[in-house]
């Protein structure tokens, strides 16, 4: 088992690392929650890695930090997610929301991430509501309120998706700005606040 990888980067692309490991190219499979954290291209780092085998071949996934791999080996764990849809899920979600989500049972705001639907949203907080803990991780700034108006979220989201802005990504984005009082144009001039336009 490969348990991390120390390399330099080669490439970075949505879902992917390329990482040079004396002169040997590995292609890891990522979270964008991994990839916007790692430094630029050419630089030395450590990517935790999880190896999957299987009939038609294998693959590689890469971790930031050992929490993002331990919320992915619980995911994976799910009866009906493999490895792929656990990256979706890190992909769409921050892990402190998606903590929130599975311990307040909370299938609706999961079955937001592409590609999951609502009764794999039901059965990943069923199956994990016992085995996650928000004590065990550094939430603090990271956590979004859990109350909010979900008409404004979902009215925020459809406007940030037609200005361009990948579904998973507008999500993410429109839910760190929705609170209960918040209103769908409020989110939305936060968020292009916060990416400069």
């Amino acid at each position: 088992m490969i348990a991390f990888l120390v390399g330099t980067i080669e490439q970075k692309f949505e879902n992917t690392l390329l990482l040079d490991v004396n002169g040997v190219g590995y292609e890891l499979m990522v979270s964008n929650t991994t990839l916007l954290s790692l430094p630029m291209e050419k630089e030395v780092v450590k990517v935790l890695t999880y190896l999957q085998v299987k009939e038609d071949g294998v693959a590689l996934y890469g971790f930031a930090t050992e929490e993002e791999k331990a919320m992915f080996m619980k995911l994976i764990s799910v009866s009906g997610i493999g490895p792929k849809m656990a990256i979706g899920i890190l992909s769409g979600l921050r892990l402190s929301d998606l903590i929130v989500a599975i311990i307040n049972d909370d299938s609706n705001l999961l079955s937001k991430v592409k590609g999951l639907g609502k009764k794999s949203a039901e059965r990943i907080c069923l199956e994990l509501k016992d085995k996650v803990s928000a004590s065990g991780l550094e939430i603090g700034t990271e956590t979004m309120s859990q109350n909010y108006n979900e008409t404004a979220l979902n009215d925020a989201v459809d406007t940030l998706i037609h200005l361009g802005i990948n579904k998973n990504e507008a999500y993410r984005l429109a839910r760190s700005k929705a609170t209960a009082e918040t209103t769908a144009e409020e989110i939305i001039l936060a968020v292009l606040k916060d990416m400069g336009r």
